[in-house]
């Protein structure tokens, strides 16, 4: 690797899924504040992910719907609404 051409805070990091719990260390610069023990007994930063692949449909084969801000159901909910409000038309 040449001298010189990464940044000064360029280090591992773990990155962790939240929807399935997976970890990868791998190289960064992200900014963290939290740090973990890694499975070589040495202390890393952590940044939180929502989706990785080990949890995208597109890499799994499995389709699953990671909502971690309600937004489904808020739309279910908005769905609902308006279609119990409308007077049919005669």
């Amino acid at each position: 690797m040449k001298k010189e051409i990464h940044p000064k805070n360029y280090r591992q990091v773990i990155f962790h899924d939240n929807s399935n719990g997976a970890e990868f260390l791998i190289s960064s610069i992200i900014a963290t504040k939290e740090t973990k023990k890694w499975t070589d007994g040495k202390e890393y930063p952590v940044h939180h992910v929502e989706i990785s692949s080990a949890s995208h449909p597109f890499y799994t084969g499995k389709e699953t719907v990671i909502d971690t801000a309600g937004r489904v159901e808020r739309f279910k909910a908005r769905q609902a609404a308006t279609t119990t409000k409308k007077p049919s038309k005669k």
